[in-house]
C-alpha cells in the first residue's frame, strides 16, 4: 500500500514561511491499496488539495473516508473536499465501532448556519454511513474490508478527550498503524492502557504517531490528548516497529525545530538499542509499505 500525506499539522492550520517544508495543513492521509483503490483518513484542511487531485484522477469514483474523531482540525477540510459536491462519487464514511450515526450528525452540523453557507443536504455525492465493526471482532469497517479486497483494517480507542479511534491497515503481510491524537502518558476515560498500544503496534512496518509536544511543554499540556515525541519514540522501540513517522506537529513548531526534533529522536532510539528509522511527516510525502 502507498500512503500520501496531505496534512500533518496538529490543532490548527499554520501556513507561513516557517512551515514551508513540513507543511501547515491539518490531518489528511491518502491510502492506496495494491489495486489503486482509495481510502482517505481524516478530513483536515489537507483534504482540500486531495480533493482537487481526486478530480484529476478518472479511475476514482468510490472513496472510503475513515475518521479518527470529530475535533475541528480533523474535519475542517470536509466542506472544501471537492468530490462531495459531484454526483459521480460514492463516499463511504467510517469511524470506530458504533460511530456512524454520530459522524453523520457532526458532518451535518458543521455545515449548518451560521457555520457554513452550503448545507450538507445540498451535497451531490452519494453518501453511505453504514460501516460497522462485527460484534466481538477486532476487525473494523465491514464495507472497507469488503470493498477494498486485500486491505484489512483494525481499530483501537485513542487516549484523547471526547474519544476517537486509531487504525491498523494490513495488506499482504504489511502493516501500517496510524495513531494521531493519542496520549501515551495519560489514560483518558475512553482510552486504553499503554500496553495495549504496544501490542497494537507490534512489528508494524510503519507507525505514524502523534508527537506534538516537547517534554517541557508537556508539563503544562498533560491531559490535553497529545504525546511528546520522546514517548512516541519509546513506544516504537518497545513495539519493534520498523519505521516511525512523527505526526500532528504543534502549530508553533517551525521547520528547523522539526529538523532538530528528528535528530533528537534518532539519538534517543540509538541509545535505547533500537534500529528503526524515524522521520518527521511532511505534507506531500509518499511512503510505501
Amino acid at each position: 500500500m502507498k500512503i500520501k500525506i496531505w496534512g500533518c499539522r496538529g490543532s490548527l492550520a499554520t501556513p507561513g514561511s516557517a512551515t514551508l517544508r513540513y507543511g501547515g495543513n491539518t490531518t489528511c492521509l491518502e491510502i492506496r491499496d495494491g489495486g489503486g483503490r482509495l481510502v482517505v483518513v481524516d478530513a483536515g484542511s489537507g483534504a482540500r488539495d486531495l480533493g482537487k487531485a481526486i478530480l484529476a484522477d478518472p479511475s476514482v469514483s468510490e472513496i472510503t473516508l475513515v475518521l479518527t474523531h470529530s475535533h475541528w482540525d480533523h474535519l475542517a477540510g470536509f466542506p472544501f473536499f471537492s468530490p462531495v459536491y459531484l454526483p459521480q462519487y460514492t463516499i463511504s464514511i467510517c469511524g470506530g465501532p458504533n460511530a456512524q450515526q454520530s459522524l453523520q450528525k457532526y458532518l451535518t452540523r458543521q455545515m449548518e448556519p451560521p457555520f457554513f453557507p452550503v448545507a450538507f443536504h445540498l451535497l451531490k455525492a452519494r453518501f453511505k454511513f453504514d460501516c460497522h465493526e462485527p460484534s466481538g471482532s477486532a476487525e473494523c469497517h465491514a464495507r472497507l474490508v469488503g470493498d477494498l479486497g486485500s486491505l484489512r483494517c483494525h481499530s483501537i480507542p485513542l487516549n484523547h478527550p471526547n474519544g476517537g479511534y486509531g487504525f491498523k491497515f494490513t495488506e499482504q503481510g504489511r502493516t501500517f498503524v496510524f495513531l494521531t491524537d493519542n496520549e501515551l502518558d495519560y489514560e483518558h476515560q475512553e482510552g486504553v492502557p499503554r500496553s495495549e498500544y504496544v501490542e497494537f503496534c507490534r512489528g508494524a512496518d510503519l507507525l505514524i504517531h502523534d508527537s506534538q509536544y516537547t517534554a517541557e511543554e508537556y508539563q503544562i499540556t498533560r491531559g490535553w490528548g497529545h504525546t511528546t515525541y520522546g514517548d512516541a519514540c519509546d513506544l516504537a522501540v518497545e513495539a519493534g516497529v520498523k519505521r516511525l513517522g512523527l505526526f500532528h506537529h504543534d502549530p508553533d513548531r517551525t521547520d528547523d525545530q522539526l529538523d532538530q526534533q528528528v535528530v533528537w529522536c534518532r539519538q534517543r532510539i540509538l541509545s535505547a538499542g533500537g534500529g528503526l528509522e524515524v522521520f518527521a511527516c511532511a505534507e506531500g510525502m509518499t511512503v510505501e509499505v
